[in-house]
């Protein structure tokens, strides 16, 4: 079992840069994806991103790529000729009407047109170290899940046992119920004094709202299901949104046990389990 939640980084030096990649997920109901790399990297983004999501199939995933260079190491790609006509334009108009020219180099530099890579393109070599880094990091990012999953297993299996336990602590109650529901409801109609009374069908009438109380196949059903929560727990796929559907089936199990229980102590563990499957649904939600 993996949880969604998890955190990778890896690190790899090309020539004079240092490249850095950076993964944090969180949980989702599909895979959302976001990368956040310089422009010089972004031939290869989709390639990046089909890979994350083959790697952790779903969560919500941000991807941050970084590129430093070595001290004395960095060159700006600066469009020279285009800088100087600029700003020869520029300073001829703030002289023609006697403004302030300080400001013509600031606001050269962070033009797009000016300021940017000579080409887009990167070599093999820098692409492959890019690549592994990101292999690295995603690597890192399962790992981190994996523990994170272990974690929720130990919880799920806990919640899952006092469900199991609390069913259980119904089987007394059960056993004098229905008899005691019977014992009341005659009485009560024995006050009513009503004459005439077909006590044949009466009887049949009796069995028919008590066989509507018994609760046996949905404590049957509940037990099914906690079996095949934990079968499913096993399973090295992924299982999040199988335990959630599970973890809805036994809620109905749970509802119906309630409104049949008539019985204050019954009705206390069906609160009771009641809390242990919230627990179980919020927790599920996190699971890959």
């Amino acid at each position: 079992m993996k949880s969604m939640t998890g955190y990778g980084k890896a690190v790899r030096e090309y020539n004079n840069k240092t490249i850095s990649v950076e993964l944090r997920t969180l949980n989702s109901k599909q895979a959302d994806i976001n990368v956040r790399m310089p422009n010089t990297y972004r031939s290869v983004e989709i390639e990046i991103q089909n890979l994350i999501k083959q790697k952790l199939e779903r969560g919500k995933i941000d991807c941050f790529v970084t590129l430093s260079y070595r001290q004395g190491a960095a060159v700006l790609d600066i469009n020279e000729q285009l800088f100087e006509d600029y700003y020869n334009q520029l300073n001829q108009l703030t002289e023609k009407v006697g403004a302030d020219n300080s400001f013509i180099a600031k606001f050269l530099l962070q033009r797009d047109d000016i300021n940017q890579p000579v080409s887009d393109e990167i070599s093999v070599e820098e692409k492959n170290t890019l690549m592994d880094c990101v292999n690295e990091a995603l690597k890192e990012v399962n790992k981190y899940r994996q523990t994170e999953g272990e974690a929720l297993e130990k919880a799920f299996c806990i919640h899952i046992n006092n469900i199991e336990k609390f069913s259980s602590q119904v089987e007394p109650f059960e056993t004098n119920r229905v008899p005691q529901i019977k014992e009341k409801l005659l009485s009560r109609f024995k006050e009513l004094n009503v004459e005439g009374v077909d006590a044949g069908r009466l009887e049949q009438e009796l069995i028919f709202y008590l066989e509507k109380l018994d609760i046996t196949e949905e404590r049957v059903r509940l037990a099914q299901h906690i079996k095949y929560f934990r079968d499913t727990m096993q399973d090295e796929s992924a299982i999040g949104k199988r335990l959630g559907f599970i973890a809805q089936e036994m809620g109905r199990e749970i509802n119906t046990l309630g409104s049949k229980s008539n019985d204050a102590d019954m009705q206390q563990l069906v609160v009771k389990m009641k809390d242990e499957l919230e627990k179980i649904k919020e927790q599920s939600a996190n699971v890959l």
